[in-house]
């Protein structure tokens, strides 16, 4: 299998030609059509709750619908997710890793599915940081509990969101980084000792900065500032427009640095969908014509309808990034962060044949997806 087009970070006319799951070539064309694509890796969502009417934290959501959301993500130019499972009981947590490792195993498609980042229940209890995440189901970091987890993901369980304000957050953190997971902080209200010691333990990310936080913080110290100062740190951003204002969003990625910046969409089941009531686990969620998602009846947000594709364009307008920046920060950076191998170097020999072929409009920032590939094999074509 082959396809031909711009190279999205080179600006190169290239063929790429793929064999077995990855790509074995990549040659300059001799003769350049008039209607090629732009090329890039496929992009890679590192936090994603649901999609187009699957929820990924239920126990019983059924394979056909995970399967439909993964085609849906497709059409999206995401090509790898990480499935995320919030904070519930313990046993409805369970259940629901062990529905997704099952679709990762027997889906066609189910390679898509990276790996699982469960985000709590090891987070802040507190209103404000803790979010949409259930209170009751809150509970201090348990290294018992992560390797029931990964039994029941069949070892899928890549990523790990805490809060560092726990005692033991330090200890859990260098245990599970051990064992290869990463270490994300997020939901926290934790002092800037707290947050050192984490960082020191193994953490590496910060979760949807600038999110699951309280609505007023101190002037400085606080715990924003904190992670943003922090080079060792990397962070993930909702780029819809609604969880974060521009100038914060521009700011962060000044203090961050594009190349440790990550795109995620924190999309739940809703998202792709029409407006109306539905699930996020045991939570009760709201989409709005606006595209906000809430708790029902209520004005917090409860994750996103981002797609990926509409994140770069975001990214674009509103923080004023390059395509090949925003592509950095949706495919290249959390392959790096997230630590998935064969996805890190972009269109290169030995890669993963991930791929998505696109039109670019540079005066409208826009971008129209026309084929995305995975492993070598089109999944989805406009």
């Amino acid at each position: 299998m082959k396809c031909s087009g711009f190279d999205a970070f080179t600006g190169e006319a290239v063929e790429i030609r793929f064999e077995g799951g990855v790509i074995v070539a990549v040659e300059p064309l001799l003769e350049r059509p008039s209607s090629l694509p732009w090329l890039a890796p496929g992009f890679i969502d590192l936090q994603v709750n649901g999609f187009a009417g699957a929820d990924y934290c239920s126990t019983d959501t059924p394979l056909e619908a995970i399967a439909r959301s993964l085609e849906a993500q497709f059409a999206c130019g995401t090509t790898r997710i990480f499935t995320t499972v919030i904070t519930g009981s313990p046993g409805g947590m369970l259940d629901a890793i062990r529905n997704l490792a099952r679709a990762r195993r027997e889906l066609p498609g189910g390679e898509a599915i990276e790996g699982i980042h469960v985000e709590g229940p090891f987070i802040s209890p507190k209103d404000g940081p803790r979010g949409a995440h259930p209170r009751e189901f809150v509970r201090p970091p348990d290294i018992g509990e992560f390797r029931r987890w990964q039994d029941a993901a069949e070892g899928l369980v890549r990523m790990v969101t805490v809060s560092p304000e726990w005692p033991g957050a330090p200890a859990f953190i260098e245990a599970i980084t051990g064992e290869g997971v990463v270490a994300a902080i997020g939901h926290l209200d934790a002092a800037p000792e707290q947050i050192d010691a984490a960082v020191r333990a193994g953490a590496s990310l910060s979760t949807h900065l600038g999110n699951g936080c309280h609505s007023m913080l101190p002037r400085h110290p606080n715990y924003l500032w904190h992670q943003l100062a922090d080079d060792r740190l990397a962070a993930s951003f909702i780029v819809d427009g609604i969880h974060l204002g521009v100038d914060f969003l521009r700011v962060a990625l000044r203090a961050k640095g594009i190349e440790r910046s990550v795109l995620i969409t924190d999309a739940v089941a809703p998202a792709g969908c029409e407006p109306g009531a539905y699930r996020l686990g045991d939570v009760d969620v709201e989409l709005h014509a606006d595209d906000r998602v809430t708790l029902r009846g209520q004005s917090q947000l409860a994750g996103s309808a981002l797609r990926m594709d509409r994140g770069v364009e975001n990214l674009m307008r509103l923080a004023g990034l390059s395509l090949r920046e925003a592509l950095a920060m949706a495919a290249r950076n959390p392959a790096r962060i997230g630590r998935i191998e064969h996805r890190q170097r972009g269109l290169q020999p030995g890669e993963r044949a991930d791929v998505i072929e696109f039109d670019y409009d540079a005066v409208a920032k826009s971008i129209r997806l026309r084929r995305t590939w995975l492993g070598g094999k089109c999944v989805w074509t406009a």
